[in-house]
């Protein structure tokens, strides 16, 4: 299997509000930047949406390393969470309804598709590939305002 690393972030003004997301995928020598936007949206709709749109660009099974600075997505899929809402029909451990239940269950569904290895990095700090997500999410939301 192919080893893909994607790094994702999202971004929002307001939240709700105009939002964006931003990916970069590299595979060997090969790097893509993907970014879009939607008009009235949550950051983490765009965290997700971030991830989503990366896996789903690629055309086989793949190993990911998968690098977000979204505690709200790392711990949901590392931790068992997401699962967890899924199998209790979207409600969480405290009875409330988990969030964003669409965007979860097709997320899930590409984590089962591919090995997802998932890594937190710190936001807005040294990492120059988060930077850029960033960058391309804030991008996204500047263009609807």
């Amino acid at each position: 299997m192919k080893t893909v690393t994607i790094y994702t972030d999202g971004a929002c003004s307001g939240n709700p509000g105009p939002g964006g997301w931003g990916a970069i995928l590299q595979y060997g020598e090969h790097t893509k930047e993907l970014s879009g936007g939607e008009s009235s949206t949550t950051n983490n709709r765009m965290e997700l949406t971030a991830v989503i749109r990366a896996l789903q660009i690629l055309k086989e099974p793949c190993i990911v390393q998968l690098y977000s600075d979204s505690k709200y997505v790392i711990d949901a899929l590392e931790k068992g969470w997401a699962r967890s809402w899924r199998a209790k029909g979207w409600v969480k451990s405290d009875k409330k309804p988990a969030l964003n239940p669409d965007l979860w269950e097709t997320l899930l569904n590409l984590c089962e598709q591919h090995q997802v290895h998932t890594h937190w990095v710190k936001g807005h700090a040294e990492n120059p590939y988060n930077n850029r997500c960033d960058q391309l999410a804030v991008s996204e939301w500047q263009k609807l305002k």
